[in-house]
């Protein structure tokens, strides 16, 4: 009986109180912000967290009650959601600032004064909301704290000491395995992305044009994934112990993982922001007051530049430097093979065959060479091979050698053993179920 008198208890206690208390926490963090004039070393990791946890609690609370739907509650609801994926987007670039001293990657002072610009943005801009919010609050009569927090409530993470390092990198087999499958991962999801081409920086039109068409949240939080799921199969299988000493190209790649997964990250919480909260969608005038209003503390076209300009930019950039330490741990790892088969029969290496095997090469991105006689020729390219078909045919060859990655080769002996995927007069014929991803 008395468990039931509880829960009327909790369940009778009021909006007006609940509203008190998912804002208490979160109205401290403003009304300490609006003590300080500038955000130079306020916003540390610490702090950037107790936002985010915060708004997230509120921003849940009222939408469960109907914010969304409530002239006089919308703005309040609104200005919770901006701090909420602001204060992600902050989070993580404060984090790769922290961090960036132990990456191990090129450009990286223009990549750090590009970052501090962003990370600028996202201060000054929790800082222009705070005055708003703390309005807001009283306008909807919710009782400010009676304290606000201090700067010793949010220390930095980092000190002058670093603990040693003792554990000792071991390569083993399983290992090498797992660091094979990661490379070559990378190096799909790298080529995946490859689509956000990024030669020159965007204008504003040329951006609103890009943002949400092409460039959106939905297919960015989808890379972010991947290449979390990478990162975490690294961390699990290949490094257990962190990235600071070791094998100098397993930290290189290591570092690749986490500058672009972060980078992901900041863009995937600043386009959700401008897709969702100032873009113009609503008809109704509370949406576009809404609208308006945060337009004025957050600029939509310095977050698109910083999304965009920054965030795109070197996601692709790092992607294309990763590349080149990916392929050389893959030329380190996988193991080596030869094999011995026919020439396509009777037309020899024209296109078909040509391209299939080339696509065999990519797809498990280790070096393969095509050897006729004394002479090697590059399996991963089309003209490469073509020009190998001239020699083979000139001195009537009917057997080739391909040497290198094991992966590659058991699939090209597959394919040769249905002639290269060709009739003799070169009609496509099925594929075995194992080279289905050729078609």
């Amino acid at each position: 009986m008395k468990a039931d008198n509880e829960k009327t208890e909790i369940c009778d206690i009021s909006f007006a109180e609940k509203v008190r208390f998912y804002s208490h926490e979160y109205l401290k963090c403003f009304q300490y912000l609006v003590k300080y004039e500038s955000p130079q070393n306020i916003f540390t990791k610490s702090f950037f967290s107790k936002l985010i946890t915060t708004s997230h609690l509120l921003e849940d609370f009222l939408d469960f009650h109907g914010a969304k739907n409530n002239s006089d509650w919308y703005f309040y609801r609104e200005l919770t959601a901006a701090v909420r994926h602001l204060a992600l987007g902050g989070y993580s670039q404060r984090h790769v600032a922290n961090r960036l001293v132990f990456y191990d990657i090129d450009g990286k002072e223009e990549f750090r004064k590009h970052g501090e610009f962003v990370l600028e943005f996202l201060t000054s801009a929790l800082m222009k909301l705070a005055p708003v919010i703390i309005n807001e609050a009283a306008r909807l009569r919710i009782p400010l704290p009676e304290t606000a927090y201090t700067a010793e409530d949010f220390p930095g993470v980092t000190t002058s000491e670093v603990l040693e390092y003792n554990f000792e990198d071991e390569e083993k087999d399983l290992q090498r395995k797992h660091l094979v499958w990661v490379a070559n991962e990378f190096l799909s999801i790298a080529d995946d992305f490859d689509s956000y081409e990024f030669y020159e920086a965007y204008d504003q039109d040329e951006l609103k044009t890009l943002v949400p068409s092409r460039v959106n949240e939905v297919e960015i939080r989808r890379f972010e994934m991947l290449v979390h799921n990478l990162q975490s199969a690294f961390d699990t299988y290949v490094i257990h112990g962190g990235y600071r000493y070791g094998n100098r190209r397993l930290k290189q790649l290591r570092a690749y993982f986490s500058i672009i997964f972060h980078l992901l990250q900041i863009m995937g919480r600043l386009l959700h922001f401008y897709e969702r909260h100032l873009i113009e969608v609503g008809y109704k005038q509370a949406y576009k007051t809404a609208r308006e209003n945060l337009s004025e503390m957050v600029d939509p076209d310095i977050l698109l530049d910083c999304t965009i300009n920054y965030g795109l930019y070197y996601v692709n950039h790092y992607f294309s430097s990763g590349n080149a330490v990916a392929r050389k741990i893959l030329q380190q790892n996988v193991e080596r093979s030869s094999i011995t088969v026919n020439i396509p029969q009777d037309l020899g290496f024209h296109a078909r065959p040509s391209l299939l095997v080339t696509k065999i090469v990519q797809n498990y991105g280790g070096q393969v060479e095509l050897i006729v006689n004394s002479d090697r020729f590059d399996a991963s390219s089309v003209l490469d091979i073509q020009w190998a078909g001239g020699k083979i045919q000139k001195e009537n060859i009917k057997q080739v050698t391909f040497e290198g990655d094991a992966r590659a080769l058991s699939d090209i002996e597959m394919l040769a053993s249905v002639n290269y995927g060709e009739d003799r007069m070169g009609k496509g014929i099925p594929l075995p179920k194992s080279l289905q991803y050729l078609r």
